[in-house]
């Protein structure tokens, strides 16, 4: 039975992502803005290109627009008590220009979206313009995105917010369990090492940072949400052991 277990597990997916969308067409007259926030590897960019597809079937027109391209310049970028560039601060973005960009859209005027430049450390020039028409809504996906400081000088009537997170546990026996947690370092770690070359050593180095991040700066502001996905999957661990599991045995 599991070709059927995967159809409905994918088929109940497809519904929340419908829902999801259905509640967007609603306030379509006011919402021109949707936020999907949520914790490391917990289906962000997945389940905005899925909400975008589902809002497309609506008869909406969905543009995307890139969170990372709004960080500002390295050199005033935030430090941590370390000393070291804190990149999860809200403040390592550049919160005037990106609601001065949205405000310029929402009223019908054209602007150059932005493009970040990793290696430089600095913003540079796009060359891509954008407006925003009848149907139009603009999806952003970030850590950042139920931080009420991200859209202050935004009206939250424009503002549909969506928290995703895997929200799984399965006990192993009564004294062992599979956190939520460690499925999403288990989806970060084959993640990064089937598209990004990291060995999984160092993103189990980098996890208690990645950590201390969410608590800071995604976890108090989850309530923000106008509605919640839980991006957990029936059949995700056994299809994660798969390519987790040679892994973790090199380590």
């Amino acid at each position: 039975k599991t070709k059927e277990m995967i159809a409905i597990a994918e088929a109940l997916h497809e519904r929340k992502y419908a829902e999801i969308a259905d509640e967007v067409y609603k306030r379509r007259d006011s919402v021109k803005l949707v936020l999907i926030a949520g914790p490391s590897s917990s289906g962000k960019t997945t389940t905005s290109k899925r909400i975008a597809l589902q809002c497309k079937v609506l008869g909406l027109n969905p543009k995307v627009i890139a969170m990372d391209d709004y960080f500002v310049n390295r050199e005033f970028t935030p430090k941590d008590e370390n000393g070291e560039y804190d990149f999860e601060s809200i403040y390592a973005m550049d919160l005037d220009f990106l609601s001065t960009q949205l405000n310029a859209l929402f009223q019908g005027e054209e602007v150059e979206l932005p493009k970040f430049d990793f290696i430089q450390g600095k913003r540079v020039p796009s060359g891509h313009f954008m407006t925003l028409k009848e149907g139009d809504v603009l999806i952003m996906e970030g850590i950042h995105a139920l931080n009420p400081e991200l859209t202050k000088h935004i009206g939250s009537e424009k503002v549909f917010r969506v928290y995703a997170s895997a929200l799984t546990t399965l006990s192993v026996d009564e004294n062992n369990s599979i956190s939520t947690a460690d499925t999403r370092m288990l989806r970060r770690m084959v993640r990064d090492n089937r598209t990004r070359g990291i060995v999984p050593e160092e993103t189990i180095l980098r996890w208690m940072r990645v950590r201390r991040g969410e608590e800071r700066n995604i976890f108090p502001f989850q309530e923000n949400a106008d509605i919640m996905f839980n991006s957990s999957i029936l059949f995700e661990l056994p299809l994660l052991k798969y390519y987790a599991e040679p892994l973790l045995k090199r380590i």
